[in-house]
């Protein structure tokens, strides 16, 4: 690659140019590495941004349009007897054959963010006949909104290519895949709108059904089981990297597109989401869940305990887990001369029980599936804005808060998973006596 970057450096639009029509045509190049350090000149100022974006663009168009002729010239049968050659064998040409059904010429403009498939897609288009037109229409428009994209990465990231360049290789590819499955999905959602939002609903519905029928509740516990066998699995690995020290790329990456995408005029906002993460927010949830259990009146002795020990033994859990992993924020020692160990995050596990408690007592015993929905939505959200302003703020380090939030959430489905076994427990007993 770095070849590469000294042929980008002196010739600029030229290598640009010719660099993604190579790889469009199938030459295995980095496409979306090359594009984020054009964008990095272009910070630099010694490539101007639309010129960069309409060359790479045109270079993108010109690679896909030859692969496009090729297909349409040698046809099917070629390809089904050498294809394999250029990573086009029979196999291939099928599944494609099936996403191109699904997805129709749209997949066209998403090819250009999933490696491997990009390169084939021209071909592919020559290959069934698609009209030239319709091609080029769907084609042409991927491939600007590609080179826009990572171009305007580049030059987002800046000065800090240089830094980050050694990890670009590794998180480029990845990306582009969720670039691509996030325009499958919006696809996919328009075009099975209604579907979609229909069998939503009725699985929405079941699940509330579900909560509210005794015969069921082995599924609730089941399915809090493996959500805290899941967590625990992820939480062990969390743990593994830590003290492996692997947690720094991850750490400034995050802490630097978050300052980049979030600057001074967020102020005012973040310090809201920063009151959220408060004890006072807490206490108030808290005060609210109590009292919803108490209107409801189903297990209210039951659930009033379950809901005190999770909140207040999550505040010595997080205290706990603090003192056993001794791990300095960014903020070092507070201004009181006292220690600030951030890891797990306390605001992140302590948001994940409250929140996620009161979301979970709303969804149990609201009548409307409306209700639930909004309240699971809006904690989910909470938890996160939370743990954004923190990273704004320079308070604790993004893996602080992954770890706060996967340690709340052990401590959480571990806690619903023993209310539920508790519930049901008197039944159990009653059907033993009879």
């Amino acid at each position: 690659m770095n070849y590469f970057i000294g042929l980008l450096i002196n010739y600029g639009y030229i290598v640009l140019f010719l660099g993604l029509m190579l790889e469009l045509i199938a030459f295995p190049l980095p496409g979306e590495l090359l594009m984020t350090y054009c964008g990095y000149l272009v910070y630099q100022n010694k490539l101007n941004w639309t010129l960069s974006i309409l060359v790479a663009a045109l270079g993108a168009s010109v690679g896909i349009t030859f692969s496009y002729f090729v297909g349409k010239l040698l046809g099917d049968t070629f390809f089904k007897k050498y294809g394999k050659y250029v990573h086009l064998g029979p196999e291939r040409l099928e599944k494609i054959s099936l996403w191109f059904n699904q997805y129709g010429k749209k997949l066209l403009i998403i090819a250009f963010f999933i490696p491997g498939v990009r390169h084939i897609t021209g071909y592919f288009s020559g290959i069934a006949k698609f009209k030239y037109k319709e091609f080029a229409l769907y084609a042409y428009l991927g491939a600007f909104l590609w080179a826009t994209i990572f171009i305007s990465l580049g030059r987002g990231v800046g000065s800090k290519w240089v830094k980050y360049h050694g990890l670009a290789t590794k998180y480029s590819i990845r990306l582009s895949i969720i670039i691509g499955l996030s325009m499958v999905s919006v696809y996919v959602y328009k075009k099975h709108k209604t579907q979609i939002i229909e069998f939503t609903l009725s699985l929405l519905s079941r699940g509330i059904k579900t909560f509210h029928s005794l015969g069921k509740i082995k599924l609730v516990i089941l399915g809090f089981s493996i959500t805290f066998l899941v967590l625990s699995g992820v939480l062990i690995g969390i743990i593994q990297d830590f003290f492996a020290n692997e947690s720094g790329e991850f750490d400034d990456v995050t802490q630097f597109l978050i300052h980049q995408t979030f600057n001074g005029s967020f102020y005012t906002l973040m310090k809201v989401f920063r009151v959220l993460g408060s004890v006072y927010v807490f206490s108030f949830v808290l005060v609210i869940t109590l009292v919803w259990i108490i209107v409801k009146k189903v297990n209210r002795g039951l659930e009033i305990k379950f809901v005190l020990f999770s909140v207040i033994g999550a505040f010595g859990f997080e205290k706990g887990l603090r003192m056993i992993f001794h791990r300095l924020g960014p903020l070092g020692n507070a201004l009181n001369k006292t220690i600030k160990y951030t890891f797990p995050s306390p605001e992140a596990i302590l948001s994940v029980v409250v929140f996620g408690f009161f979301a979970y007592m709303v969804l149990r015993h609201a009548k409307r599936l409306r209700v639930g929905t909004i309240v699971i939505g809006v904690a989910f959200s909470t938890c996160f804005l939370i743990g954004l302003s923190l990273v704004y703020f320079g308070m604790e380090y993004p893996t602080d808060l992954l770890a706060g939030y996967v340690f709340g959430g052990v401590w959480l489905s571990l806690n619903i998973v023993l209310l539920e076994i508790y519930r049901i427990l008197p039944n159990v007993k009653n059907i033993g006596k009879v």
